[in-house]
């Protein structure tokens, strides 16, 4: 018998607000998305507004296989009042959650993506997660940072040429 699907719910940690996805982040995310370099490791290029809204359309419905949920959220900074990032996690019906994390280039180097990491990990891990993994290409020292703070080791694996990092919670 599967777990039932997992709904991202708003999320707080010292800087930030995780508020879950919704279809009219777009048009923000766009712009805090928009320099090239973010899509440096990750592939792709910067999405329009619109592009970025059907793009979350697709998000919010959730996958289509009920083994798997799709949970999303916006990074808003407290202080700024302003949308500065994503985080998300993938997590499977056999307790397995895949997450990655991007912070729009004006707000780098502050640790904002390792503390939203932290937070998505121990929300997740309260849960039915046993087993949080990342993706970091090996040349992404910030990445590495980042999932390092989370909790996160690296691995021997490889997954189209990226490291696997990955934590398990003890059994309960």
């Amino acid at each position: 018998m599967s777990e039932p699907r997992v709904s991202a719910e708003p999320l707080r940690t010292d800087r930030l607000d995780l508020l879950p996805l919704r279809v009219g982040h777009a048009e923000e995310m766009a712009a805090v998305l928009a320099d090239p370099a973010l899509h440096h490791f990750i592939g792709g290029e910067p999405l329009s507004p619109e592009a970025l809204r059907a793009r979350y359309e697709r998000l919010v419905a959730g996958s289509e296989d009920p083994a798997v949920s799709w949970c999303n959220w916006v990074l808003r900074l407290r202080a700024g009042a302003c949308l500065v990032g994503t985080v998300q996690a993938t997590i499977t019906a056999d307790g397995i959650a895949e997450i990655a994390w991007v912070i729009g280039t004006p707000w780098q180097r502050r640790g904002l993506a390792s503390e939203a990491a932290r937070g998505l990990v121990a929300w997740l891990e309260q849960g039915p997660v046993h087993t949080v993994v990342a993706h970091v290409h090996p040349a992404h020292q910030a990445s590495a940072t980042v999932a390092a703070a989370a909790g996160l080791t690296p691995t021997e694996e490889r997954q189209d040429g990226e490291v696997r990092w990955r934590r398990q919670r003890l059994p309960r």
